[in-house]
């Protein structure tokens, strides 16, 4: 009873709104003439794609550079405040909820994966920390509350320095119309949790998400119980609690036991202590860059099918001393295989890239009108002040 009370505070009534307002999960890419069709909100959208040959729609007119990165980005001169944007830096959460218009706050509905103590929840107080956490049993109901405005914000985890990429969320982020506004590494401390009256030598089973078990399996085995995987950290410690099981531990953060009552045996458990993981702020509209911090930009494109197609798409960085954080490559899932002039077939490839400078920088734009002029598909997934925190 407690885990279907608590799951679906938000995203249950995201999925009830008018079906006019859902965007198809197979929608790749966004058109010129229906994006001008939209609110003044949707044409300031950064994230276009660039229409080509073996594009996402297989629209044969390609896009200009107008369409892929708005005129407000467009060489920003101007001083920005902070005040002006209304957008939380996502390493200090200042300025969350800032309503210009009004000269007030409002509190932010930040939508998550999994329960009240998940890890993503910490990390949406992290970004957010004065927002009304907002959980979600799947990462597509997080976008889908954030996109229908069910929710305001939406911080979702993208890597993990043990895991890899979340490649689900790299797919969803391409199939609805929302931006990266912020970023936050989070530090995952796992703890073993069991009901009070218990010490470490009762515990005979363990359970956990099957991740949270895999990072802690070294402590597991040499605790010498058996391990159960489950959906969720926090929901493993809810149906502990829920269920009065002893001799049964939880694997998940301090703030689920807190929330569920139990007793902390361990803590740190994780095999590896350099567990971190990245999430990203998703929101429906674009930020303006503020001045003095640092910046970062998501793009995603793919490259006609040709020698040297990669490094020439790189050089438009590197000839403009752009850096680079993140190169990531995975087959296109609406055109997966091509095979040319009688050649063995071949996966066709999206790049996805991360560097170091906002939109209002001109050498990020200049880099980004040479690199369309080369791909088949691009598209600015967002930029964002880049987490200066420390661990």
């Amino acid at each position: 009873m407690l885990t279907a009370n608590v799951r679906l505070s938000c995203c249950a009534r995201a999925t009830n709104r008018g079906a006019r307002h859902a965007v198809p999960a197979s929608t790749p890419a966004i058109p010129r003439r229906s994006l001008h069709a939209r609110s003044s909100a949707w044409r300031q959208l950064i994230a276009v794609a660039s229409l080509g040959a073996g594009g996402a729609t297989g629209a044969t007119p390609a896009q200009t550079f107008g369409d892929v990165v708005p005129e407000k980005f467009r060489c920003v001169t101007r001083i920005v405040s902070a005040a002006a944007t209304g957008e939380a830096t996502a390493a200090s959460g200042l300025g969350d909820g800032d309503d210009v218009d009004k000269g007030d706050k409002k509190k932010l509905r930040v939508a998550y994966q999994g329960m009240p103590g998940a890890y993503s929840e910490a990390a949406a107080l992290t970004a957010y920390p004065t927002c009304d956490p907002c959980p979600c049993e799947q990462f597509e109901n997080a976008f889908e509350a954030t996109e229908q405005w069910t929710a305001d914000r939406a911080v979702l985890p993208f890597e993990n320095s043990l895991g890899g990429s979340i490649h689900r969320n790299y797919d969803l982020i391409l199939q609805h119309r929302l931006h990266i506004v912020g970023e936050v590494y989070f530090k995952v401390r796992h703890c073993l949790l069991a009901l009070p009256g218990q010490s470490k030598e009762d515990i005979v089973r363990a359970q956990s998400h099957p991740q949270a078990l895999s990072q802690c399996d070294g402590y597991l085995t040499a605790l010498g119980v058996v391990k159960e995987a489950v959906d969720d950290t926090a929901g493993a410690a809810a149906a502990i609690s829920a269920a009065g099981q002893m001799g049964v531990a939880a694997v998940a953060s301090r703030r689920a036991a807190e929330l569920y009552g139990m007793d902390v045996l361990d803590e740190d458990i994780q095999d590896d202590k350099s567990n971190v993981t990245r999430f990203l702020a998703l929101a429906r509209e674009p930020i303006l860059p503020r001045p003095g911090i640092p910046y970062k930009t998501s793009i995603a494109f793919s490259m006609k099918e040709e020698s040297g197609s990669l490094f020439k798409a790189l050089a438009c960085f590197a000839l403009r001393d752009i850096n680079l954080t993140k190169v990531e490559s995975r087959p296109m899932r609406w055109n997966p295989v091509t095979q040319q002039d009688n050649k063995t077939m071949q996966f066709s490839y999206l790049f996805y890239v991360d560097f170091e400078a906002s939109m209002a920088d001109e050498n990020a734009q200049n880099a980004l009108r040479q690199l369309q002029e080369k791909s088949t598909f691009l598209r600015v997934l967002g930029s964002y002040p880049a987490d200066d925190s420390r661990l």
